[in-house]
């Protein structure tokens, strides 16, 4: 072999070998995912966001790590996705904060509705109408009779603006066309402490936080906000059984990767999730929690994205009517 002809060889060899990990470091993902949920831990749309975080790391083959970046009504942890790098390792796990937060933020540092890539729905979590247990009324009919007649006199609880027990709360009172005195907190778990110990006297919020509390006794239920009754709570009544129609409101949570991020990542996490949301154990988690994993027919980013946009356009006139903004 003449010395150009080595020369070339091992020029070749070396090439070959510099591609060869570079082949290696293109398959996704290669290290740890980190999934942002923008609430505390131990909320209810954590405990949705870890077991699917845990299902997908199975399918994955790397770690989907939960890292809980709370405050400003979920808006601190999605600008963390919304201004990440867009290579697939930080993903947003949040609810229909996702729909309102572009009409209660008025000034924010990221793209309330451009930042993102849809990548699929994950749960519809029905609400309840949950009360004090001592309340002086015993099925929803004689509650909305209480509302209307003592106003203001009874105190709603709610997680803070742009909760999803603060949302259910300006339809409850839409419904019902009635006014009460609003007591906002810096979470779920205080405001349902002080409903325990009869402090304030209602609340709506997710059926993932309030069975427990329902079946122990602890606070009285009213309604399922939603147009069938959930197998967790098969006792309760819907808002529309109850007397109430047109009362229906659900958490819907899904997931998003920050915009631009390449077509073949935002396909292999949607594959993932529909992995997770096909595990038998999630949908058994799911279920005690009054909820279940949405259909994979609807678990698309396209059918994602169509579903927020509509939400954005629900939520708008009701919250400007409101006068209640975040800033």
């Amino acid at each position: 072999m003449s010395r150009l002809s080595r020369r070339s060889f091992a020029a070749s060899v070396a090439a070959a070998a510099m591609a060869r990990p570079a082949l290696g470091q293109g398959a996704y993902p290669t290290r740890p995912v980190t999934m942002v949920i923008p609430f505390a831990a131990g909320g209810p749309t954590d405990t949705v966001g870890r077991l699917i975080a845990q299902a997908m790391s199975a399918d994955l083959g790397q770690p989907v790590v939960v890292e809980n970046v709370g405050g400003a009504g979920g808006t601190l942890g999605a600008q963390r996705v919304a201004n990440a790098r867009p290579d697939g390792y930080s993903i947003l796990l949040h609810h229909i904060g996702m729909a309102t937060i572009p009409t209660l933020y008025r000034r924010l540092s990221y793209d309330a509705i451009n930042g993102f890539e849809t990548l699929g729905l994950v749960t519809e979590v029905p609400m309840t109408l949950v009360a004090r247990r001592n309340i002086e009324a015993t099925n929803l009919q004689e509650l909305v009779a209480l509302i209307r007649q003592r106003g203001e006199a009874l105190n709603y609880a709610n997680a803070g603006i742009g909760a999803a027990s603060h949302l259910c709360g300006l339809l409850l009172m839409k419904a019902v066309d009635t006014r009460m005195t609003t007591v906002p907190y810096r979470g779920t778990g205080p405001a349902m402490n002080d409903l325990v110990a009869g402090t304030v006297d209602l609340m709506c919020d997710q059926t993932t936080n309030t069975t427990e509390q329902i079946r122990a006794g602890t606070i009285r239920g009213f309604a399922v906000t939603t147009p069938e009754r959930v197998s967790a709570l098969p006792d309760m009544p819907t808002a529309a059984q109850g007397g109430l129609p047109g009362f229906e409101v659900s958490v819907w949570h899904g997931l998003y990767a920050p915009r631009g991020t390449p077509a073949p990542i935002t396909e292999r996490l949607n594959r993932a999730l529909v992995a997770a949301l096909q595990d038998a154990t999630i949908a058994r988690r799911f279920a005690d929690l009054g909820t279940a994993p949405v259909p994979v027919a609807r678990a698309t980013p396209q059918l994602h994205r169509d579903f927020w946009q509509a939400d954005i356009a629900k939520w708008r006139p009701l919250i400007q009517a409101a006068g209640q903004f975040a800033d």
